[in-house]
């Protein structure tokens, strides 16, 4: 497994080893020890698994706030995905700041997102499959979500000047000014 930094502590880029041959592939996804060893130790309780059928679907920007916060581990089993984090962890230093990623079922890159960060991705290719671990189980009364076009986050989507997939949940989300972070540092 091959851990790589990102422009915010503690979010992680993690490719799992593909060894393959005329069959196909097969890849360790997830490995305690192997993550523990590279000083990631999360114990993770739910796996979550949603399809997404439209290029220019948008999910998010999701957060469960404490003392259900949970922390994921995202890939992409089947299309392609913009990923993107935004730390919201009060005192950061990097506050407000986004990081997106694609992951692909080609590229097999997860996004290791630490409690304290919204959540949220596009679709890039048609009946794109989404498959992440969480570290804690869903709260509904945890649950919050932050605008994905909020103009004081800036997240640069991929696609644009096409009308985006979005729930009545997400499209009515808060705006980051009027969000008020449950978050610490």
């Amino acid at each position: 497994m091959d851990v790589a930094d990102t422009p915010i502590p503690d979010l992680f880029l993690l490719t799992p080893r593909r060894f393959g041959d005329e069959r196909g592939f097969f890849s360790e996804s997830w490995n305690r020890k192997v993550l523990t060893d590279l000083g990631i130790d999360i114990d993770f309780v739910q796996d979550n698994h949603s399809l997404s059928r439209t290029v220019g679907t948008v999910r998010g920007l999701h957060y469960q706030s404490p003392p259900h916060a949970q922390a994921k581990l995202v890939r992409c089993g089947r299309g392609r995905i913009f990923d993107v984090a935004v730390d919201v962890r009060k005192g950061s230093p990097t506050y407000g700041k986004w990081h997106g990623v694609e992951l692909s079922f080609e590229n097999g890159q997860q996004l290791m997102i630490p409690a304290g960060f919204l959540h949220g991705f596009m679709t890039l290719e048609p009946d794109s499959e989404i498959i992440y671990k969480c570290s804690d189980y869903y709260a509904p009364e945890c649950d919050g979500s932050v605008r994905f076009d909020d103009p004081d986050i800036g997240i640069e989507w991929p696609l644009s000047g096409i009308d985006f997939t979005v729930s009545a949940k997400d499209r009515d989300a808060l705006s980051f000014k009027d969000f008020q972070s449950p978050f610490s540092d």
